[in-house]
């Protein structure tokens, strides 16, 4: 075989390694542009590549590997980097700064899919299980990228919004209860707020647990049978389809017992 055949094939699959490895853009408006261009989704990796060990674990385990390569036929990648020790211009800062106000990042890593206009339909963070679990895990979310999907996700993020404020204000109303370890008096109190407020679906779901696991954890700390016995009531009081991931958590909670157990 002609030598520059052998060169002409090694070239160009550099240039495929290269493009592969060079995918990530890091400004959204440029993101935005490609993808009106190439009519695809946006992902944006909002991380902090220098300090987040679990930013740290997802590019490695998942974005790093080749096979995730594949995700650029359905988005166009971007990376938006809040690190503490890496240089950046202010001008860098400053815009990532007001994109992760923009958009309500609270923690990184965060993953958002966005429309080719930049309009958000779908939040994921971490996930276990290499780059073709990942990729699964994306076309799911991708099935959101609809009228119904951006606004679901809209409505859910103004339920964040309030349901942070309830939060707030119960640790404050429970936080005497908690010092005493009356876990009775907390427990009261939770309910009757919950009841006055009129809190109901996911929301009274998201509350219940973080409040009352919370208690619990506080006036019983390493009691896992007074965590599952919360968790069972809560998904008992509640339809099945709003209690997916609560019977993931207490899946977990359930194997730390189980754990614990062994050790003794």
């Amino acid at each position: 075989m002609p030598r520059c055949f052998l060169a002409a094939v090694a070239l160009c699959l550099s240039v495929l390694s290269l493009s592969a490895a060079d995918a990530w853009l890091t400004d959204l408006d440029e993101g935005i542009k490609v993808a009106k261009a190439e009519k695809k989704a946006i992902l944006v990796d909002f991380t902090g590549s220098d300090w987040c060990g679990w930013c740290i674990r997802l590019k490695k385990e998942v974005f790093d590997q080749k096979e995730f390569a594949a995700a650029t036929k359905d988005f166009v990648l971007v990376e938006l980097d809040y690190p503490q020790k890496k240089q950046q211009s202010a001008e860098v800062k400053a815009k990532n700064k007001a994109l992760s106000e923009k958009f309500g990042i609270e923690g990184f890593p965060t993953i958002l899919l966005l429309d080719a206009n930049g309009e958000p339909f779908a939040q994921t963070g971490y996930q276990a299980g290499g780059p073709i679990k990942y990729l699964a895990h994306l076309a799911e979310l991708l099935k959101d990228n609809t009228p119904a999907g951006k606004a679901k996700f809209a409505q859910g993020k103004k339920d964040e919004v309030v349901l942070r404020g309830y939060g707030e204000a119960l640790e404050v109303l429970i936080t005497p209860h908690l010092e005493k370890k009356d876990l009775a008096a907390a427990e009261a109190a939770i309910a009757k707020f919950i009841k006055d407020k009129a809190v109901t679906g996911a929301a009274k779901v998201n509350l219940s647990v973080n409040a009352r696991v919370g208690s619990v954890q506080a006036c019983k700390p390493g009691d896992h049978s007074a965590v599952l016995k919360v968790l069972d009531e809560i998904i008992a009081d509640n339809p099945a389809d709003l209690t997916g991931e609560l019977k993931q958590f207490r899946a977990q909670v359930a194997a730390a017992q189980a754990a614990d157990k062994d050790k003794k």
